[in-house]
């Protein structure tokens, strides 16, 4: 399952910690024996007097300001079955839909998920759904959480009939809720009144809508098999133009209408041509996303499985970003289909370091913006100031290929009186491919294990040939420094490039002897007049 992101605040995780409490009371109270009551009490039917009782209080009290988040996820976690060893069979068994999270107390991750998986399930008793979710601490009943495979922390897992299927939407509360009724059979909602379209729109940001003047027909199955086949968007239909138009502004008056609706500047695509199944989802692969999507760990796994597999990054400070957020906007939509514009917070080690590393930016605290193409495996690099005027020059530059790919390097060093000669990305060339005398290189990096004993053997040999003028000695860290033509996978790694080509240069074996080596440099270098000093 994929990652998600650590707790954005204190709130959110303290939180968890006294909704972790409370489930631990619920369960000693559960096992504990009061008043001759058996295990067989602790079911649905408690659970669902609770709820009552809640609602029943709630309606005798005096009207009160909004809710405290705090207390709305207490009261949602009560709607949540608690798992163990003895009721998970009799649960499964007599349920036909119940969607299960495993988790453990000390994994961040799951304290991030379990607060919006409470807030889905109290959402899900409110629509009267027939789906029961249910949570297993798999660290506590680790046979219970392995008979249903959960074998990591957190996972989910849809069980229909007792039988389970992975997770697959996304992990929001409102993703949760629009998987779950898509998978218990309630893929696509119908409106019948402006009253029922007005409260879908309160509880909605995101969902496809579809016109249909009759529920039937070949293009109303294909919208209903998408709506189906797809895990993330909610779809609505209606037969009335007056709800269609509430949902969607701009609609175009027809009978049959397709149309996406998002929370954001880019708020209305419509879909044009025939309705298919593929091409509904293609359309909602390539505008599902806003024009400038904040790319978090809960964001991630939509964003690597985009079709739009080019991408520029902006890695900005958060303040920052306020400024210039509109203007990229304007950028983003000029491209729209083709790039996908990404916000990442420039501070957030865990997002951005991994990005700037692959750039060679690593310490970078200005704004980078970076674009990768993830079908070439290629990057690029803004080199001007990030403006959004030389934002839109380097996105045209790389769809019409006149932008070369960025290969990160190292400052230029200082090689005077070295031994052996240190390139980085930006002096490759010069100092190998471009030189009309041998070379021999080193290709190393900072965690190779036994790169320091063939440095070490590098050394001697330079200096050992020292009166050679036709042969240098060169090394590179792989590590802070690309080349396209330097294809290495595995360090340490020691290359021969004869002067006379430099195309395909001569692979050595890094557990040869020194003299082996030196003898393949005899045989290999051209002397001349030159002496060599003493034997090895």
């Amino acid at each position: 399952m994929p990652t998600l992101l650590n707790p954005s605040s204190k709130f959110i995780y303290s939180s968890l910690i006294v909704l972790l409490l409370l489930s631990s009371l619920l369960s000693l109270d559960a096992s504990a024996p009061n008043n001759g009551e058996t295990k067989e009490d602790d079911d649905l039917e408690a659970i669902e007097e609770l709820i009552a009782i809640d609602e029943q209080e709630e309606k005798h009290q005096p009207e009160r300001g909004p809710s405290t988040e705090a207390h709305v996820l207490s009261k949602a976690q009560r709607v949540v079955v608690e798992l163990n060893n003895d009721n998970t069979k009799r649960i499964l068994s007599e349920n036909e839909f119940v969607l299960v999270l495993g988790y453990a107390p000390w994994c961040p991750r799951s304290a991030e998920l379990m607060p919006r998986f409470a807030e889905a399930a109290n959402s899900l008793t409110e629509l009267g759904t027939s789906l029961l979710m249910a949570k297993l601490d798999a660290d506590r009943y680790p046979k219970t959480a392995s008979s249903l495979e959960i074998k990591g922390y957190p996972t989910l897992l849809l069980f229909i009939n007792g039988t389970s299927q992975p997770y697959t939407g996304g992990f929001t509360a409102e993703d949760i809720v629009i998987w779950a009724r898509k998978k218990t059979g309630e893929p696509v909602i119908r409106l019948s009144s402006v009253t029922e379209a007005q409260e879908f729109v309160k509880k909605h940001s995101a969902f496809a809508i579809g016109l249909f003047e009759n529920f039937e027909g070949p293009q109303y199955e294909e919208f209903v098999k998408a709506a189906i086949s797809d895990n993330e968007t909610q779809f609505v239909e209606t037969n009335s133009i007056e709800i269609a138009e509430l949902l969607y502004p701009d609609i175009k008056l027809t009978n049959l209408f397709l149309g996406l609706v998002k929370s954001e500047p880019e708020r209305y695509t419509m879909f044009e041509g025939p309705l298919e199944m593929d091409r509904i989802l293609q359309f909602l692969e390539f505008n599902k996303f806003p024009l400038i999507t904040t790319l978090t760990e809960l964001t991630s796994m939509k964003v690597y499985s985009s079709p739009v597999k080019l991408q520029v990054y902006v890695f900005v400070d958060p303040d920052d970003f306020k400024t210039l957020v509109e203007p990229l906007q304007e950028v983003a939509r000029k491209f729209k289909s083709k790039i996908m514009f990404l916000y990442v917070n420039i501070r957030d080690d865990n997002l951005a370091k991994p990005f700037l590393t692959l750039l060679g930016l690593e310490e970078s605290e200005q704004t980078v913006v970076a674009a990768f193409d993830n079908k070439i495996s290629t990057k690029y690099l803004l080199e001007s100031e990030p403006m959004p005027s030389h934002i839109e020059e380097f996105c045209s530059g790389i769809l019409q290929g006149t932008l070369s790919p960025h290969f990160k390097s190292q400052p230029e060093p200082d090689n005077k009186d070295a031994s052996v000669q240190i390139a980085v990305g930006k002096t490759f060339d010069a100092l190998v491919l471009s030189s009309s005398k041998n070379i021999l290189l080193e290709v190393h990096t900072p965690w190779c294990i036994n790169c320091d004993v063939l440095s070490k053997q590098v050394e001697k040999l330079a200096k050992h040939f020292k009166g050679l003028d036709n042969l240098i000695f060169v090394k590179i860290d792989a590590s802070a420094n690309e080349h396209p033509k330097l294809q290495v996978t595995d360090y340490p790694a020691l290359l021969f490039y004869p002067a006379a080509d430099k195309t395909t240069p001569v692979k050595l074996s890094t557990k040869s002897s020194l003299k082996d080596l030196a003898a393949f440099i005899k045989e290999n270098v051209r002397a001349g007049e030159h002496e060599t000093k003493d034997e090895l």
